[in-house]
């Protein structure tokens, strides 16, 4: 229980610290690394080696990724061309589902893209999308993140459901598990475009304010405007796909080089240049630094998230959480209702759904068919409770957290009370669905 609490007051002591007293997230989180680490008994060597390596492992992972997004960006919205995007998007769902829409397109980019690089792609189509109709950015942030993080959760190729569907001895049901997970996410669409709505219409975001057309003479058109998006999002897909899909050696490499992110996202960089003749202010010389400038406090942040989910992962949680089962077999609504409590918990506490969601299916995977759960859908159902509990809750100890809110312009007191607190219905709202499919399913 010591180490729970512990956990939990660092966690108060971020939220409070940036919501209540206005103090820099940055601050704040290198101080709640700290405390853990020395609260938790870890050697201060180690424990200034597990911060520093924290945060210069996830801005390994993500630092790059973040600036040529960040360009790409800059070169959308200077050209014209998210506008150009944001008027086709609005044709197909009217200009007044904004909310609607964002999280369609979140969830359907989702599936086999990161929600963090998904995010940034999409940031500046998000804003053009609220001008169009007149509604808070955040309005469709909220969308756009949602839906997202939705499938990121909940439907492979994602990282963390197959990892999940892996350690449960699942994967010859991933058609399962796929659609599964795409039925899950009807009921959390609606979430979001209520929240979104609800939450998102009083914030005022502390974006620059930008008059495109003053920079632009005549907007690109619409194909050469989702080249650089289309691009990225499909060289993404394909590597995401090709696990699953048996392709060979020699196809195999090549598609792995092409389909990471950083790749991706460079190769985009490029094809924005097309765009730059429709601005009248800007080469890619200048949108490379004004991309860069745009990442930097994004970057810190990050950093410092990563430092602090270092330290929690350095403790010994998953024992503690390992403890709680007792050698008992749970069964049903039971075991659900723990894989839920469980991944929940690591997610909250350590930031990181992959993790939560990895460590989560380890320790239930000798427990799984003692509680009867030996059918491809059955397992099914319990990798998406998992995946359910990996949504509770983002907050100062996510990069997707600081993407999101750096990226929309959401500061962490109003990013705590709309984006966190979405994260937590759609955590309910999938497990909620899950039950009831399961008790649906055994009547």
């Amino acid at each position: 229980m010591y180490l729970i609490a512990v956990i939990l007051l660092s966690i108060l002591f971020i939220v409070v610290g940036t919501a209540r007293f206005k103090q820099h997230p940055l601050l704040l989180l290198l101080l709640a690394a700290l405390g853990v680490g020395l609260a938790t008994g870890q050697p201060a060597t180690d424990l200034i080696r597990t911060i520093g390596r924290g945060f210069g492992d996830l801005l390994g992972a993500i630092g790059l990724v973040v600036v040529l997004g960040s360009v790409v960006g800059v070169v959308l919205e200077q050209s014209g061309a998210a506008q150009r995007i944001a008027d086709a998007v609005l044709r197909l769902f009217s200009e007044k589902r904004p909310a609607l829409a964002m999280a369609s397109i979140g969830a359907v980019v989702g599936i086999p893209v990161f929600c963090d690089s998904g995010f940034i792609i999409l940031s500046k189509l998000s804003q053009h999308v609220a001008k169009r109709t007149g509604v808070s950015p955040a309005v469709t942030s909220l969308g756009l993140a949602g839906g997202l993080y939705t499938t990121h959760t909940l439907v492979p190729p994602t990282p963390g459901p197959i990892a999940a569907a892996g350690n449960l001895g699942a994967e010859p049901y991933l058609g399962i598990i796929i659609g599964l997970g795409l039925v899950i996410m009807l009921p959390n669409i609606l979430l979001i475009t209520w929240w979104a709505r609800r939450a998102g219409s009083s914030l005022t975001l502390s974006l620059p304010e930008k008059d495109t057309a003053e920079s632009t003479t005549q907007l690109p058109s619409l194909s050469a405007s989702m080249i650089p998006i289309l691009v990225p999002l499909l060289l993404i897909t394909v590597a995401s796909f090709g696990s699953l899909l048996g392709l060979p050696e020699s196809l195999a490499g090549p598609v792995s080089f092409l389909g990471n992110p950083l790749i991706a996202l460079l190769l985009a960089v490029f094809l924005c240049v097309p765009l730059l003749r429709h601005s009248t202010n800007s080469t890619l010389t200048q949108a490379i630094s004004e991309g860069i400038v745009q990442a930097g406090p994004i970057l810190v942040l990050t950093g410092a998230g990563g430092a602090f989910g270092a330290v929690l992962k350095a403790t010994p949680l998953a024992e503690v959480v390992s403890g709680w089962l007792g050698g008992e077999a749970l069964s049903g609504v039971g075991l659900l209702l723990f894989a839920f409590c469980t991944a929940a918990f690591l997610k909250t506490a350590q930031g990181s759904t992959t993790s939560s969601l990895v460590i989560t299916s380890s320790l239930l995977a000798p427990f799984a068919v003692q509680a009867g759960f030996d059918t491809g859908l059955e397992l099914a159902l319990l990798v998406a409770a998992v995946g359910s509990g990996g949504m509770v809750a983002s907050h100062a100890n996510d990069s997707y957290f600081w993407v999101v809110s750096q990226f929309s312009g959401l500061n962490s007191r109003d990013a705590y009370r709309s984006f966190t607190i979405q994260t937590l219905l759609q955590g309910l709202v999938s497990i909620i669905t899950v039950l009831l499919l399961y008790l649906l399913l055994q009547v």
